[in-house]
This record gives structure tokens, sequence and C-alpha cells, in this order.
């Protein structure tokens, strides 16, 4: 297909994105990058009403609390959401579908029930939720960032499947009462630290729009940071639900694969089984981060996917980790993995987070586990098994060309092509041995721990810098070690941000570890990155969702006392 073939599909098909925003809810001059850098608070205030912004800035265990009990209209927290994403979009690139008048039908549904039956459909009734572009919505399209799907079912004409298939956990949001009305932007190929395609561009950090949002769930985080939407899931095979998280501010779980269904999802390398990607969510609050997954645990996934694991929600695990029942815990401090070290601000928000369960009477030792470097080796081995085959044969559809994101990635493939099958197995031989390795660690560590358990938790950077400049997000070792381990990782903003005025935020007279540490160190500057984030992510064993999700709230609070 010819080069301004698939410029001008893009171009459509971005066009009809913003025709499906009302007219009324235009914007009819969106400043530039430079004129508006945060468009947060009070910027985009200035577009809606008083219960507007009420409803928005609620969390998403407190909307449900008001329209479970008839307190708030579904229909009226719809319309004020879908309000609030249609603004985020003119300013941020965050979304790819755009649903509202199917949203407001099936609010409108939900409060006929409730005056019907006075009772809630589900746990999430009346919530609206945001889905990053992998999910399937029967009667809505999904691209995945590549122009070669475009009126397709995933690159397939003629299947119809778009029209009623639908991912099992869209199904259960559905059961749970939860209100669909977007999907959010994401890189083509989904395996970028960055979010953008050819067909909406570069999409932008609400806080700091000279920044990413991060990826690949990166038009959720933008979503999310500006507030148009309280509950959203991504997926994370390297970092993809926790980076997003970072970057904007909110809280996020990447959950052990099993937990959360997966069945019925668009994806990339689809069949590669050696590091697999999981669902879960972002949220506004960590509460929000448990109502989903308790929620969503509620329906049996395992009975719809055969991948999910047997193990519904235990409230007295979260409860106990939730009101620190054991106290006092242990947790872990790695402030660098030694081969990138974090910028000031990353380190600051360690050590915050270190002083605060310091004076709560937890002890924190240091973490000094295998090399890191060997795990992200094997995981570069795993991801470029294919030698690129998949997304090249995506790109090809349309004749699209790649970002130079998506460039860098190929270029890590090597010239060798696909691996052979004795290879494959060699290297998920030797990652089964490492996670042994590193599971021996961390168990280990009960010896020194004066609690006879092991490490409850490690606190450790997400990325080495608060978000990233565009094409300058070189550097995922931070959230990869935790995909390659398959552990569950949550991540927790730590106020206060990167400040142009702090002299402990500048990085002067840093002497690199290495070329590449050198290159994510210059790509910083306070000054370009005011405002910008700052989060650490809390890592425990495999499987822990409830622990971790309860030691989130928990440090979570006491932070903000």
């Amino acid at each position: 297909m010819a080069t301004r073939d698939w410029k001008q599909r893009a171009q459509e098909k971005r066009e009809a994105i913003l025709a499906a925003i009302p007219t009324e809810w235009r914007i009819s001059n969106p400043p530039s990058v430079e004129d508006q850098l945060d468009v947060t608070g009070p910027y985009i205030h200035q577009f809606l009403s008083p219960q507007e912004i009420e409803i928005t800035e609620t969390t998403a265990d407190g909307i449900v609390a008001n329209t479970s009990t008839g307190a708030w209209k579904a229909e009226d927290v719809a319309r004020a959401f879908c309000h609030r994403a249609a603004l985020a979009h003119q300013l941020l690139h965050c979304l790819h579908e755009i649903f509202f008048d199917a949203a407001i039908a099936d609010a409108r549904a939900l409060d006929a029930y409730f005056a019907e039956h006075k009772k809630p459909v589900g746990p999430l009734h009346g919530l609206p939720v945001s889905l990053k572009d992998q999910f399937h919505v029967k009667g809505v399209e999904t691209t995945m960032g590549y122009v070669g799907w475009i009126g397709t079912f995933e690159g397939k004409t003629g299947t119809g499947k778009e029209k009623v298939f639908e991912s099992e956990l869209v199904k259960l949001l559905r059961k749970a009462g939860a209100v669909l009305y977007v999907k959010t932007s994401v890189p083509h190929t989904l395996m970028m630290g960055e979010t953008t395609n050819n067909i909406i561009g570069y999409t932008l950090n609400p806080k700091n729009r000279r920044l990413t949002s991060g990826g690949s769930s990166g038009g959720e985080g933008a979503l999310l940071g500006i507030k148009g939407s309280p509950l959203g899931f991504g997926t994370d095979i390297g970092g993809s639900i926790r980076i997003p998280s970072a970057f904007n501010g909110l809280y996020g779980i990447r959950p052990s694969t099993g937990r959360l269904p997966y069945q019925g999802m668009a994806n990339s390398m689809d069949g590669q089984n050696s590091i697999l990607s999981v669902v879960g969510p972002l949220s506004t609050s960590a509460a929000g981060l448990r109502l989903a997954v308790e929620s969503l645990l509620s329906f049996s996934p395992w009975l719809v996917d055969p991948l999910v694991i047997e193990k519904p929600f235990s409230t007295p695990t979260y409860t106990s980790a939730r009101t620190n029942s054991h106290h006092p815990l242990t947790f872990a401090v790695m402030e660098t993995d030694g081969i990138v070290n974090p910028v000031a601000p990353i380190r600051r928000g360690v050590r915050a987070v270190v002083s605060a369960l310091e004076k709560q009477g937890h002890k924190v030792i240091p973490w000094q586990p295998p090399s890191h470097a060997e795990l992200q080796h094997l995981a570069l081995e795993v991801w470029t098994m294919d030698g690129g085959t998949d997304v090249q044969a995506a790109f090809a559809l349309s004749g699209e060309t790649t970002s130079p994101q998506v460039s860098y990635l190929l270029s890590l493939s090597g010239d060798d092509g696909e691996k052979r099958a004795s290879h494959i197995a060699g290297v998920n031989v030797a990652l089964r041995e490492y996670r042994k390795r590193y599971l021996d660690y961390w168990v280990g560590t009960r010896e020194v721990t004066g609690t006879g358990r092991p490490v409850d938790a490690v606190i450790c950077p997400l990325a080495p810098t608060p978000s990233a400049r565009r094409e300058m997000f070189k550097y995922v070792g931070y959230s990869v070690w935790v995909n390659a381990l398959d552990l569950t990782s949550v991540v927790l903003p730590v106020a206060p941000g990167v400040d142009r005025e702090r002299k402990e935020d500048a990085e002067e007279g840093y002497v690199p570890l290495s070329q590449l540490d050198k290159e994510v160190h210059d790509s910083y500057d306070p000054d370009f990155f005011h405002g910008a984030h700052c989060s650490v992510q809390l890592v425990g064993r495999r499987l822990q969702e409830e622990t971790m999700l309860g030691i989130l709230e928990y440090v979570s609070e006491i932070m903000k006392s």
C-alpha cells in the first residue's frame, strides 16, 4: 500500500476520533505545549461545571459509594467523565476510541435498574472505567495503534467479530456494573515506555506536557492523570502499567500471571509464554485498586479464562496487611540496581518512604539480590525470540513507518532472525534457574529480618527518572525485573514532585556508571522536568496481590500523615 494511503487512513481515523466529541465539549483554541505545560487542576476546571468537578475528582470507591446507594445518578457520573475525557484527548492525544452514547445509554439502564430494585447491579455500579486499546469491546474498533488494523479485527478483514466480540474482562466489568466509555492510546507494538503511533501521535503528560505519559498503557496514565477516569485497566509485560502510573502520579498494580483474566485480548507477540503480559488496574487511589481486583475476583474469572488460578480474593490477608497486624514489618530497600542510578528526586522519594516506615517501627534492610543485569539479558532474549516478525507483519499491513522508539527496539533483536526451538528452550531453562536463585535469596532474608518471615516487600525505584523526554526513555530495568520473576508490584506516588527551586533535585557533579547511565542522567534537568511526579514501587513475592494492596494502602496513609 502506498505511503500516501496509510497516511490518509491514519488522518481519517484521527479525525473520526475528534468527530466523536460533542461540539459543546470542543476546545476552540487548544494551547500549545509551551503556552500551557500543566493542564491539570485549575486549567481544566475552566471547562467544567462545579458538579462535574466534584464527580470527576472523587475516587473510584467514593463514586461507587454514591452510585450504589442512589445518592448520585449513574448517568450524571458518566456524562461528567465523558466530558472530562473529551477535554483530555484534545489536550493530550490519549484516546483511540470514544463511545459516549453507548456509555450514557448503559448508565441510564443502571439507573432504571436501581429505581426498580433499590439495589446496585454489582460492586462497580455506575463506575466509569476506561480501557487500554487491547481490550475488545463489542461494536468498537481495536487498532492497538496500527494503521493496518483500522477497519479490521486484529488485521483480519471480513470476520465481523468486532461487532460482537468482547474480552472476558470486559464482560466481567459489565456484570459488575461498570460503565465503559473510552479506549485509550498505546504505542504501536506495545513494547515501549512512551506512547506514540501514526494515528493519534504522541500522548503527553498532563502535569508537564513536554514529558511522556509513559507506556505502553500511556493513554490510561494520561487520562487518569488529568482525572478523566477514576479507574482504568492496562497491561504490563515490562512495566506498562507501572510506568504510566508512576509518570502520572497514580496508583497501579502489576499482578502475577494468572490472577486476572487476559483471555480475548489483542496483543503483540502473542504466543510467547516465557514472560507473559498481565492485566491490572490503574487508579487515582490505592482503594480503587483494591475495589477493582476484589470485584473482578468475585465473579470467578477462572471459569472463563483457563490460565486464571482459582484463588478468590482473601479479605483476611488484605485486612491483615492493611491494618499492619503483623507489626513490625520488614522491608528491603534497593536504591539502585548498580546499572543505572536513579536521579535525585527518585532517590529522595525512596528515602522518604524508608524514613516514614522506620519512624513507625518497621525494619528496613539493604537488598542485594543476584545480578539484575543477567535477568535483563534473559528478558531481552525472550522478547526478541521471533526476530521482530510479529510487529513487522503488523506494520506491513499498511506500509506505515515505525517510530524511532520502535526502530530502537527492533535493533535490539539483532540480525539473526527468529530463534530456533533449542535456543528458546535454553533461555527458558536459564530463566527458571535464575528465578530459583532469586527466590532462595528472598526466602533467605528470614535469617536477618527478626520476624521469622522473609522480607515483606522491597522498596525501589520504578524508573530512573520521574518521567522522560521524547525518545529518551532508554532504561526499563527497574520495572522489567518484576516481570521476569513474575512478582506482584504496586506503585506509590510520593509527594512532592520535581521542583526547579529545590537544589537537591539537581544532578550537579554526578559521575556516571556507564555510557547508558550518562545518557539517562544527561536527559534529566529539574527545570525541564518541573512539576513531574515522583513515585516508587513496592514489590512482593509472586501471587501476593492482597498483601501488596494492603501494604500499599498502609504505606500511602503513613506517607500522607
